[in-house]
């Protein structure tokens, strides 16, 4: 197949788009601003403490900033979080006790969660050695929430509802606002004190609006990917109801700790200005969503989420329907990052996954997802899933790269 196409022209034609996500990041600034100014962040916000962490000024006024963007009573923002699955883990932990069960209701969740919940390993200490029940509503045909099945799916025992905001490896729609607000209704007509907990991992800074702004008690995400304005070194966050926060916070630390401790490790100014910076991060990945989408689809291949489709995450999958288009793909990708661009990305074996990955990631903080990257499973139909992207411009770079890659197959 000759793959061709006018990248001058399909730019042109996304104008659109760009502009209104201009507006969104505008708007989306306009909160971060708004907090900033609202607890008087200043300079003496950037010193840190050692050991314990106690009393540290910078790190407990941005809990509160971040809160207050994120539409939460509370947020617990921590740099020991080594992970968004860690971030997830601790809330899981956090508000479960044995005898609770916890629903997964918009199918299975990423990967990563699985060793966490107990349905792969053993003899780690997962939810359901310590006793917690688990369910899953499954998907429809067509990769939708099953409406009907939630309608009834909520039990006395069902403490926490798992929404997983984005499609991760799986070939769905991520979840816009809208449906986890549908969502939420749903469960608290059957049962009011079940926990709707959200999984909001690549969507921060998406839409102008969070899932506690639509009624989520709890959720949580990692500092690598979209809040962390690609300067945030690591770690991950917890916002939502203040009392479903410190128990996650207790689980972190330990209980009579909760959210007191924790130092900061200098990390203070990074964490106030990569914040900062987000919300324009989150936009220029989103127009490099829509590049990738709108190339491959005229293309002739399957794209998820369509060209013409509203962005949910900063995630964008392309069926390319062989692992040597999947490597191929992944190898251009690398080849145009500012690190390790000399490398050429190999499948392999990866903590937290069934199956072997390949994985483009040349960039500055290792593993990070706000910045350009590209990885996928090597299974059928050999999907990559790209994300993250300072620069829509270095996307297009890649992008014409890519799709010489391919052709030459």
């Amino acid at each position: 197949m000759n793959l061709k196409i006018n990248l001058t022209k399909l730019r042109r034609s996304l104008d659109d788009r760009f502009i209104t996500i201009d507006n969104m990041v505008q708007e989306n600034l306009r909160r971060v601003l708004n907090a900033y100014q609202h607890h008087r962040v200043g300079v003496r916000h950037f010193a840190s403490v050692s050991g314990y962490g106690h009393d540290d000024l910078g790190r407990d006024t941005f809990d509160r900033v971040f809160a207050e963007v994120m539409g939460a009573e509370a947020a617990l923002v921590r740099v020991q979080m080594v992970s968004g699955t860690h971030a997830i883990a601790c809330a899981l932990y956090g508000v479960l006790r044995p005898g609770d069960e916890m629903l997964a209701v918009a199918g299975p969740p990423y990967d990563t969660l699985e060793e966490v919940i107990g349905v792969r390993g053993s003899r780690q200490g997962s939810l359901a050695e310590l006793g917690v029940k688990y369910r899953v509503v499954p998907l429809t045909d067509d990769g939708m929430i099953d409406s009907n099945a939630l309608a009834t799916a909520v039990k006395p025992e069902t403490r926490l509802v798992l929404i997983q905001r984005s499609c991760g490896y799986a070939w769905r729609h991520s979840l816009s606002l809208d449906d986890i607000g549908k969502i939420v209704q749903v469960v608290k007509q059957q049962n009011p004190q079940t926990v709707c907990f959200v999984d909001n991992c690549y969507g921060e800074f998406v839409d102008t609006r969070e899932p506690t702004a639509v009624g989520a008690d709890l959720m949580a995400g990692s500092l690598i990917k979209n809040p962390g304005g690609t300067l945030v070194t690591a770690g991950g966050y917890v916002a939502g109801r203040a009392d479903l926060v410190e128990q996650a916070a207790c689980r972190l630390t330990a209980p009579g700790i909760g959210s007191a401790a924790g130092a900061t490790f200098e990390q203070n100014r990074l964490l106030y200005q990569g914040f900062y910076l987000a919300p324009q991060m989150v936009g220029e990945a989103l127009k490099g969503t829509y590049l990738l989408s709108q190339a491959f689809h005229e293309l002739g291949y399957s794209v998820n989420p369509l060209p013409h489709e509203p962005r949910r995450d900063i995630i964008q999958a392309i069926a390319l329907g062989s692992p040597e288009k999947l490597i191929a793909f992944c190898r251009a990708i690398q080849r145009n990052s500012p690190i390790d661009a000399y490398l050429d990305p190999v499948p392999a074996e990866m903590p937290g996954y069934e199956t072997p990955l390949v994985m483009a990631g040349g960039t500055f903080i290792d593993g990070s997802t706000s910045e350009f990257s590209a990885d996928g499973p090597l299974r059928d139909p050999y999907v990559v899933f790209c994300q993250g992207g300072t620069h829509w411009t270095q996307v297009a770079i890649a992008l014409e790269e890519a799709i010489t890659a391919i052709d030459s197959l």
